[in-house]
């Protein structure tokens, strides 16, 4: 498992366009690298195209069995996946079906019925909001969170101070691509995180 802010073992340090060393050159090996490439959809936003995966079966289904093996060997018991609004839930939810156990998803601001915590965050564009459900976790379970990409880190902190109001263990922050030059790994301060793939 990899230190916040610095590659571990399982990770490899993979430029654009080249298959570096680790689990991420397996996935690198089955799509076209070019579309992992950061790109910005609108000024000031820093975004990747995970498209690809979720087009060709074989690729997702590795993807699956890259995250499944990682969480196994890492965590010998895990409670939930918490899956981060929106593309988190794509990821999260096989996650969890493979690993026999609940998915709670973070929401934005008005999605989620009943009683919610809620918590305002800076983005590179502007301010958003995150929800959970109040009862959607019981003290000290043990919770792994995943979402496509860690830019900036913003949105993953904000998810991170809600599951500690709800005094939620959380394992780990797991991510398919981090932008390693937006150095938003450290923001996670002691919440271990892990990358497949990693961009400067």
């Amino acid at each position: 498992m990899g230190a916040v802010g610095a590659p571990g073992p399982a990770q490899g340090s993979v430029t654009p366009g080249a298959v570096g060393p680790g689990p991420g050159a397996v996935l690198l090996s089955l799509i076209p690298t070019n579309r992992f490439n950061k790109h910005r959809t609108t000024p000031g936003v820093h975004t990747s195209d995970i498209s690809p995966l979720l087009k060709d079966p074989v690729a997702f289904r590795t993807l699956i069995d890259l995250l499944e093996d990682h969480v196994k060997a890492s965590f010998p018991k895990i409670d939930f996946i918490v899956g981060l609004d929106s593309r988190g839930f794509l990821i999260g939810t096989p996650l969890a079906q493979r690993l026999g156990i609940g998915f709670v998803p973070v929401r934005k601001k008005g999605k989620l019925p009943g009683a919610t915590e809620s918590i305002s965050y800076s983005l590179e564009y502007g301010k958003a909001e995150l929800e959970i459900q109040s009862d959607a976790l019981e003290p000290g379970q043990k919770v792994v969170v995943v979402d496509d990409l860690l830019a900036t880190g913003g949105t993953m902190c904000a998810a991170c101070e809600l599951l500690k109001r709800l005094k939620a263990e959380i394992l780990e922050c797991l991510v398919i691509i981090e932008l390693k030059a937006l150095k938003g790994s450290e923001k996670l301060n002691s919440i271990p995180f892990y990358s497949l793939l990693q961009y400067d």
